[in-house]
């Protein structure tokens, strides 16, 4: 089963300081309608030929849309030696929970 990280999580650890490293998965016309801030982009079609631009140590946050693809990724990644975790219900939970402030 692959880790999952809350938006709410995410966003207290990148408030903290924490060097969490975020992968965007998803297609450019996607980031391009919806970027997430700070995110590296590498499109899951592509992440195995980009491993090279991943972080050797840290954690790493996998986002897409939904979850599904960051899932998918997670796993892979965590597989291949990179510990990673999926941002839980995606962009739009993150975009859909409230912001402090």
């Amino acid at each position: 089963m692959v880790a999952e990280v809350q938006p709410s999580e995410l966003r207290a650890r990148i408030a903290a300081g924490e060097a969490v490293f975020v992968l965007d998965v998803r297609e450019p016309e996607e980031v391009a309608a919806q970027a997430f801030p700070g995110a590296h982009h590498i499109p899951l079609a592509d992440l195995g030929d980009r491993t090279g631009e991943l972080p050797l140590e840290g954690a790493i946050v996998v986002v897409c849309h939904a979850g599904v693809r960051s899932a998918v990724a997670a796993e892979a990644l965590t597989r291949a030696g990179w510990p990673s975790a999926s941002l839980a219900g995606g962009i739009a939970a993150w975009a859909g929970e409230e912001q402090p402030g």
